[in-house]
C-alpha cells in the first residue's frame, strides 16, 4: 500500500496551532499519553485559545497546563481516573471526574461530547505503514475511529503490539516524531502484610484459572505466590510487569481459555521498561478495545476467571468503597465491576475484592490513630464503586468473607470475622445500634 509518511510529519507547534477555540481533545491512557504535546499545551492559552476541554486517564504528562498557578483552570481538565497531580487540581476546581465503568467510558464519553482532535502515542511504521497506539486501547480506538483529527506522536521506544491497537498511516492526519522515555510503574516491594493476603488469595488460584490482576504491593503479592502454580490464563484490563514474569517462568501459558487461547489479553499495558520489551512484537499478547475486553459477559466466556481487585473500606454488608474518601475522590471505579461481575458471571469464578483490616489517619484534632476499613457505614458521602448486590469474596490479612448469597446477619458476622480483632465488638455492636441486623445476631 503507498503511503507518505514524510508528508505528514508536523512540530509539536504546528500541532498546537492546529487546537482552536472549544475544541475537545483526547489523549491516550497512561503510557499512551501524547507526552511532549501536553507538556507544550500551555501555549495555546498564550496566544488566546479559549473553552478547550481535554479528557485523560492517568495523564503522566505534568506540563504547566496541570501545574503552573498561571495556567490551571485555563483549560477543561476532565479525567476518567485520577493521579495525584489531579487530585491537587480538583480540590481547586481545575478538574473534573468523569464516573464511568471502564467498558463504557469510551462510548459514553462520545456520546456526551464529540472529539475533535485524538492524541496518542505510537510505534514507528512497519514496512506496510502500520502503526500501533500500542499502549492501550482502553477508550482509544473508539474515540479516534469518530475524532475530526488523528495525531500520533511516534516514538521508537514504543513497543510495537497487536490487536485494536493497529492503524495505517493513510488513516491518521499528522504525525509529530518524537524520542521520549515511556512511563514506567515500578514493581513495588509488597509488604508484610500484602503477602499475608497474597499468600491466602494465591491459596484459593487453582491451575488453569484465568487471571485478572491490578497493580500495586497487593497484587504484586498475589502474582509472587503464584509460581507453584501451572496454566494459568491472563485476560486482565492491564497487563504488569509480574504477569509478564509468570509467563517467562512457564506459570502462565492461556492453554485452557476460552477466548484467546494461548495469549495474555489485555487492554492497557503499563509497568517497567523490561515489561514494555516482553510485549514488543510479540504475538502471545494481544491489545483489544476495553469495551469487548471489560464487558462482563466477555469476560465470563472463560471458565474459571478470577478477579482480584482491592478497595479503601468495606461496610459490612458488602459495598465497596474503592475510589474516594468520603466525598474526595482520589483514583476511579476503573474496571473493578467490569471484572468482578465478569467473574461471577464465568463458570467456576471467582471475584475477590482486598484490603488491609486497619489503616492509619490523622484525626480532625490532628492525632494520629488507628481506624478499620471494615466499617457498619461507609464514610458520609463515599462512593459505593462495587455494590453489595455484585460482591463475592472479601479478603484481609485475617481471612476470607465468602458473600455471595447470603444474607446481611450471615455477612456482618463473616466481616466482622476478617476485621481487626480490636475492632469486631465495636462493629457488631453498631451494626446492631444501626438497625442492619437485629439484636439477636449478637
Amino acid at each position: 500500500m503507498v503511503y507518505d509518511y514524510a508528508g505528514k510529519i508536523i512540530s509539536v507547534e504546528k500541532a498546537l496551532s492546529l487546537v482552536k477555540d472549544n475544541d475537545h481533545i483526547v489523549t491516550g491512557m497512561a503510557a499512551a499519553e501524547a507526552h511532549d504535546f501536553f507538556m507544550e499545551i500551555h501555549k495555546i492559552v498564550d496566544r488566546g485559545v479559549k473553552g478547550v476541554t481535554v479528557s485523560n486517564c492517568l495523564p503522566m504528562a505534568e506540563g504547566k497546563y496541570l501545574t503552573d498557578p498561571d495556567y490551571i483552570g485555563k483549560i477543561n481538565v476532565n479525567a476518567w481516573f485520577y493521579t495525584p497531580q489531579l487530585r491537587r487540581n480538583h480540590a481547586i476546581d481545575a478538574v473534573s471526574y468523569i464516573p464511568n465503568h471502564l467498558h463504557n467510558a469510551g462510548w459514553k464519553r462520545r456520546d456526551h461530547i464529540k472529539t475533535n482532535i485524538f492524541i496518542a502515542n505510537a510505534s514507528p511504521p512497519d514496512k506496510h505503514g502500520y502503526m500501533a497506539v500500542s499502549l492501550s486501547a482502553t477508550y482509544e480506538r473508539g474515540i479516534w475511529e469518530n475524532a475530526d483529527m488523528i495525531i500520533l506522536e511516534i516514538n521508537p521506544n514504543v513497543p510495537r503490539t497487536f490487536g485494536d491497537v493497529e492503524i495505517h498511516v493513510n488513516d491518521v492526519d499528522y504525525l509529530i516524531e518524537a524520542d521520549y522515555p515511556i512511563p514506567e510503574v515500578p514493581d513495588p516491594e509488597p509488604s508484610e502484610l500484602d503477602y499475608k493476603i497474597g499468600k491466602l488469595v494465591a491459596g484459593e488460584i487453582r491451575d488453569g484459572d484465568c487471571l485478572q490482576l491490578g497493580i500495586g504491593g497487593m497484587p504484586n503479592a498475589i502474582a509472587k505466590s503464584l509460581y507453584d502454580k501451572k496454566d494459568l490464563g491472563v485476560h486482565t484490563e492491564m497487563l504488569t510487569s509480574e504477569m509478564s514474569k509468570l509467563f517467562r517462568a512457564g506459570v502462565i501459558t492461556g492453554r485452557r481459555k476460552n477466548t484467546y487461547p494461548g495469549k495474555m489479553a489485555c487492554t492497557f499495558l503499563f509497568g517497567t521498561r523490561q515489561m514494555y520489551d516482553f510485549v514488543d512484537n510479540n504475538p502471545g499478547v494481544i491489545v483489544l478495545r476495553g469495551e469487548y475486553m471489560n464487558d462482563p459477559y466477555i469476560i465470563g466466556l472463560n471458565d474459571n476467571q478470577v478477579s482480584i481487585n482491592s478497595s479503601v473500606e468495606v461496610d459490612v454488608t458488602g459495598q465497596c468503597a474503592s475510589e474516594s474518601i468520603g466525598t474526595k475522590q482520589i483514583s476511579g471505579t476503573g474496571g473493578q465491576c467490569d471484572t468482578a461481575i465478569g467473574a461471577q458471571i464465568s463458570r467456576g469464578g471467582r471475584s475477590y475484592i482486598c484490603l488491609y483490616s486497619t489503616a492509619t489517619v490523622k484525626g480532625s484534632d490532628g492525632q494520629v490513630k488507628t481506624i478499620s476499613k471494615i466499617v457498619p457505614m461507609l464514610n458520609q458521602g463515599a462512593i459505593v464503586s462495587l455494590s453489595r448486590m455484585d460482591v463475592d469474596r472479601v479478603v484481609t490479612e485475617y481471612g476470607i468473607a465468602e458473600l455471595r448469597g447470603t444474607n446481611v446477619r450471615e455477612r456482618v458476622q463473616r466481616l466482622c470475622a476478617i476485621a481487626h480483632p480490636d475492632f469486631r465488638e465495636d462493629i457488631m455492636r453498631q451494626s446492631m445500634d444501626l438497625g442492619i441486623i437485629g439484636r439477636r445476631s449478637y
